[in-house]
């Protein structure tokens, strides 16, 4: 698939579009695959915040979509039409399971498809996927193959450096990978053992961009726009993967948009509290009351890092168990934090 981009108003940044045949990711921003973050609700606010390129779902296992998880009532296929475009993420080990759960999310109404090389949870390697892959590339090689003959849609691949820093096995994989039909891929820099607390290696990135005629996709640890453009920089990235800056700054997308791309209206003062409530109200709109607490608490483990104090609000919320009384006790925190906040109506 060709892949185009055009140019960009701030020096630093690559391009203001990414196209990947038909389909235009414009700013090339991406909402990085989180398991308990990367849903609906999320996808939502930060849509209404500001533009994006490309939304994620959470990561999808394959097996359990081929055995028949039904998209009317499972949490992690949720969407509304606005989400676009939405690229579903798979795990999956076999070719055969791959290929089918490909054309699973197709008709689904993916706009692109993503394989998941790269995820460090000792569960998925003990099966065989995720990062286990990038161990094994004639497997890889075969799963990435599966899905290509199963889809004409764009497909991308996530990756991390590797087991240890060795370039010649990282540009043998992601050049495996261009030839097996990959249009985009993901590369979060950062070792497989490596923590998130680790300083990440965005200059092993363009290491990756030189090896490569595929457009690349640069992650990991940017929670601001000065992380962006340092991270631009480094990499020579076609565009960036924001993960855990996402919950914890919606609007990132917003100002990075703005600032660097030149796309949008930006986020210049947030209403702390009323982002908040708003992403409360989406996961009422969004999910069944059983499914809606445990992802509040998730994204408030981020989102607190916005206060001074807010480990307080973490402790407030972790310790409810309804979403009422989580509700009531971040609302109260708000009122103690912010002296412009009086209370929701």
């Amino acid at each position: 698939m060709d892949s185009e981009i055009t140019p960009a108003v701030d020096p630093v940044a690559p391009a203001r579009v990414l196209s990947l045949g038909s389909l235009n990711c414009s700013p090339p921003l991406f909402l990085a695959p989180m398991a308990g973050l990367s849903h609906t609700a999320l996808r939502r606010l930060i849509l209404e915040l500001g533009p994006v390129g490309c939304l994620f779902t959470e990561m999808l296992s394959a097996k359990t979509l081929t055995v028949g998880e039904n998209p009317e009532r499972s949490p992690f296929l949720k969407r509304t039409p606005e989400e676009k475009p939405l690229c579903y993420q798979l795990l999956a080990s076999e070719p055969e399971e791959t290929a089918r759960a490909v054309k699973i999310v197709e008709r689904l109404g993916a706009d692109m498809v993503d394989i998941n090389l790269g995820c460090p949870a000792p569960l998925i390697r003990r099966r065989g996927a995720g990062s286990k892959l990038m161990e094994t590339p004639d497997r890889a090689a075969g799963v990435v193959a599966a899905a290509r003959s199963a889809t004409a849609l764009p497909l991308s691949a996530k990756i991390r450096l590797g087991e240890k820093l060795d370039e010649r096995a990282l540009i043998d994989f992601v050049r495996m990978l261009e030839g097996e039909g990959v249009d985009l891929i993901h590369v979060h820099a950062r070792l497989r053992g490596e923590p998130y607390g680790r300083k990440p290696r965005w200059e092993w990135i363009s290491k990756v961009k030189e090896a490569v005629g595929v457009p690349v996709i640069a992650n990991g640890s940017i929670f601001s726009v000065e992380d962006a453009r340092a991270c631009l920089k480094a990499s020579n990235a076609d565009g960036l993967m924001i993960g855990r800056g996402a919950p914890t700054t919606p609007w990132l997308f917003a100002r990075i948009a703005r600032e660097i791309y030149g796309v949008g209206q930006g986020c210049e003062a947030p209403d702390l509290p009323g982002v908040y409530k708003r992403f409360v109200e989406l996961l009422e709109e969004s999910f069944s009351p059983e499914r809606r607490l445990g992802r509040l608490k998730e994204f408030t483990h981020y989102y607190a890092a916005n206060y001074k104090f807010g480990h307080t609000l973490v402790t407030k919320v972790q310790g409810a168990t309804t979403m009422e009384a989580a509700v009531k006790r971040a609302e109260k925190f708000f009122i103690r934090a912010d002296k412009e906040f009086t209370g929701w109506a």
